[in-house]
């Protein structure tokens, strides 16, 4: 532990945002970043506790303690080696990871003044870049080949970890470039996309074939996919959003978030968009159903717009500022999240529910709500939500439903897959979380449901040990067998 005292001596010092009246205009990441002397002075902060929360709450396993210590001696280069060994991409989570480990850091609970892991984390990354650190690597192939059907951060954490091992990996996305959620779901202003070419540039000249626009079931078929490879990793997310079934949910100018999230993404690329399907708020009232991160992205989003007001609500009651005693660790702490998005103006709502619709010769005028108790039952268990009768409309042009997703859809490319392989067996796993019957393999959200950016990617590393296990024990090419997450929700 290189200074034992700084925790009581240096104090949390976060990069925060650009200037409001600056970031407003543009697309480009919000964040700021301390320069090197301050980064170090906030590693050095890190106790290097005896039991590590921090490690213990992170999906991944980063070893945030070693590489804290490494940040505060300088030695940026043995740091990278020792974060780049469960991360694959500390350029993404160091931008847009929760932070679960700060949310468990010991300074967190003590003093709720955490390490700044995550800024620290980006930082490293982002040295091991500018400095060169980071190189090409060339595998000692094996012979064998996997698929990699989806290339959001499962997929390319999979993909990655595959390739490292000697796989000839081929990644197909049925999008116009890869990235998936990362590319086409989360704001520019969040996560640059040149940061995710910079890493598809690298993963490409480590011998990682990539293949857009292409729908595995449909641009390509399974059984070609069956021929041709000796493992299928189904990494395709979880893009099922839910619906608010309401009266009136057909009239014009009401989306699901990531049209919007994504057209906006796909305009910055320079992705042509046929004129009448351009969402746009500039001058309009919006109203941004959910209050969630996918929310607040729309929010920030229309903002960018110029509209002329913005207003998220939520079914939920507001959470507590700073602790909330209903959530204490290690459960994940249900607290108010103030983002970025939010600061740049909107107004925030809570406990109202959407009752209809409201429209004018089939345009969208405003949506009826209903203000709503929560009620806990004697017993204690699960709230109960209790209308209150008091209703109101608030008036807007633009509804954005961000309520989450329902499920993954994968069941019909599996079923292809499988019937490819002459195989009918149902999936089943077993309590070892792993049933051999094809090797067809399921990572990220299209396993789990919709999650974090870093459970996926944890679950594409932990799906890429299950395939080099099976195909390392595998005796020929065929796709006769299958190795399933024990997530596999279907």
């Amino acid at each position: 532990m290189g200074n034992p005292r700084a925790f009581l001596t240096i104090d949390r010092k976060e990069a925060g945002y650009r200037p409001v009246h600056e970031r407003i205009d543009d697309f480009s990441e919000v964040e700021q970043t301390l320069n090197s002397s301050d980064r170090r002075k906030q590693a050095s902060r890190c106790m290097e506790c005896g039991v590590p929360f921090c490690h213990w709450a992170c999906p991944l396993g980063n070893k945030q303690p070693e590489w804290q210590e490494l940040l505060f001696k300088g030695r940026w280069r043995e740091a990278y080696l020792v974060l780049e060994q469960t991360c694959d991409f500390p350029e993404f989570t160091g931008r847009i990871c929760p932070a679960l480990c700060e949310k468990s850091c010991v300074l967190k609970l003590s003093a709720d003044a955490p390490v700044t892991i995550r800024e620290n984390e980006a930082a490293i990354i982002e040295a091991a870049f500018r400095e060169g650190y980071i190189q090409p690597v060339s595998p000692v192939r094996n012979g064998k080949k996997v698929a990699v059907i989806g290339s959001g951060p499962a997929g390319l954490a999979a993909a990655n970890q595959l390739n490292r091992k000697g796989y000839q990996v081929t990644v197909f996305e049925k999008d116009e470039l890869p990235g998936g959620l990362l590319r086409f779901g989360i704001p520019n202003f969040k996560l640059s996309k040149a940061i995710i070419d910079r890493r598809i540039r690298l993963m490409k000249e480590e011998g990682i074939e990539f293949h857009v626009n292409t729908m595995a079931g449909k641009d390509i078929l399974a059984k070609d996919i069956a021929k041709e490879y000796d493992a299928v990793c189904v990494a395709i997310g979880s893009e099922v959003p839910r619906d608010l079934p309401i009266e009136g949910r057909n009239l014009k100018g009401i989306h699901f978030a990531l049209e919007l999230l994504g057209q906006q993404n796909r305009l910055l690329e320079g992705i042509q968009i046929p004129p009448k399907n351009i969402i746009n708020a500039k001058g309009k009232k919006v109203l941004v159903i959910g209050g969630g991160d996918t929310g607040s992205d729309c929010v920030g989003t229309a903002n960018r717009h110029g509209a002329a007001s913005v207003t998220q609500i939520e079914i939920l009651p507001q959470p507590p500022a700073g602790h909330n005693p209903a959530t204490p660790w290690p459960m994940y702490p249900q607290v108010l999240k103030t983002s970025s998005s939010h600061e740049e103006g909107c107004t925030r709502r809570w406990n109202l529910a959407s009752c209809r619709f409201i429209g004018e010769k089939n345009i969208l005028k405003g949506v009826e709500v209903e203000e709503v108790e929560w009620i806990t039952p004697a017993d204690g268990g699960r709230q109960i939500m209790k209308p209150t009768g008091k209703k109101e409309i608030i008036e807007a042009d633009l509804v954005f439903l961000a309520m989450g997703f329902v499920h993954p859809e994968q069941e019909g490319l599996v079923k292809e897959l499988k019937l490819a392989t002459n195989d009918r067996k149902n999936i089943q796993v077993n309590e070892t979380g792993y049933t051999e019957t094809e090797n067809i393999f399921a990572c990220g959200d299209a396993a789990t449901g919709a999650s974090l950016v870093v459970t996926a990617m944890a679950g594409g590393r932990k799906t890429a040990a299950a395939i080099d296990k099976y195909l390392k024990k595998s005796s020929h090419h065929s796709l006769r067998s299958l190795v399933v997450s024990a997530h596999y929700v279907r």
